[in-house]
């Protein structure tokens, strides 16, 4: 491979298990096709210019350190574990499930007398994140045994372990296993990181920020909606009291100069109710649509 064609590959770390269905429906809104088989960990995707790898999501920042990626998606909590020294391009705001973000928190079992970090003293403790769970109990001033969990790691409590430090988003697998949380050590989205060196490269950076734009432009366009109306001119002050929008709505004329079409984005939620709203003030052929991406 010559020198000028390496120049013009990205490759690109995406993170594998958890967070691979949601990551591949974010690159597809984003503009990339991403097409994977059961067992390769290199996707197919319709740039020409990116080749990409499905890494867990532990492992990416430092294989994006090390310079075997040039950027990856990963979360900041692994980002912290490994210690990587990586340049953050942004965060991207999305989960497995849901809008929040993920969180390690320090769970017991429904009987345990646990009550706080402090009464781990003594304790073992299980978990993926060891590095980060040792910070925290120094900074707590607890001494305890942490042991690095290869899986199942909400099973382990009470009999292997006085308590564990595990991810959740909404908590229901460690309320199925009689777990309760004691509290949260750290919360975490995941962030678009690069290798410094690619970083310097003009044409690896201006690739990146490419693909940073259309993916936050996709996260943005999730919760949004378009929304095109008809309405008299003699009505549009008063329908415009009424209309939220991200920006101001575009308004154009008519065949009919008495009319005007109304055009805006609005926040998805809000729909059901400004409809019937709209309606009242005057607005005619109201149409809602949905959003690929919205660039601010």
């Amino acid at each position: 491979m010559s020198e000028k064609t390496a120049k013009r590959v990205l490759r690109f770390g995406l993170p594998k298990g958890s967070l691979q269905e949601s990551t591949l429906a974010l690159m597809a809104k984003a503009g990339w096709k991403v097409s994977t088989g059961s067992r390769s960990y290199v996707p197919r995707t319709d740039d020409a210019d990116l080749e990409l790898r499905l890494i867990r999501a532990q492992e990416i920042s430092r294989y994006v350190e090390h310079g075997f990626l040039d950027v990856g998606l990963t979360g900041a909590d692994w980002i912290a574990e490994n210690d990587s020294d990586v340049h953050v391009v942004c965060e991207i705001a999305y989960s497995k499930q849901t809008t929040n973000p993920a969180r390690w928190v320090l769970a017991v079992p429904n009987d345990s007398p646990v009550k706080s970090v402090k009464d781990l003293q003594g304790k073992r403790i299980a978990t993926e994140l060891v590095e980060m769970t040792r910070r925290w109990l120094k900074k707590n001033g607890v001494t305890a045994e942490v042991e690095f969990s290869w899986g199942a790691t909400e099973v382990k409590a009470p009999e292997l372990v006085d308590a564990i430090v595990e991810l959740t988003e909404t908590g229901s697998s460690l309320k199925a296993n009689n777990l309760r949380i004691v509290e949260t050590i750290v919360s975490s989205y995941p962030q678009l990181i690069a290798n410094k060196q690619a970083w310097a490269d003009k044409w690896k950076r201006k690739k990146i920020e490419t693909i940073a734009l259309m993916l936050r432009g996709a996260l943005a366009a999730e919760e949004k909606v378009g929304l095109k109306m008809n309405v008299p001119r003699a009505k549009l002050a008063t329908l415009l009291k009424e209309l939220p929008s991200l920006r101001n709505p575009t308004i154009s004329t008519l065949s009919r100069e008495d009319w005007v079409a109304v055009e805006t984005i609005i926040d998805e939620k809000t729909v059901r109710e400004i409809i019937p709203q709209l309606k009242d003030a005057g607005a005619e052929g109201i149409i809602e649509y949905p959003l690929n991406k919205v660039i601010y």
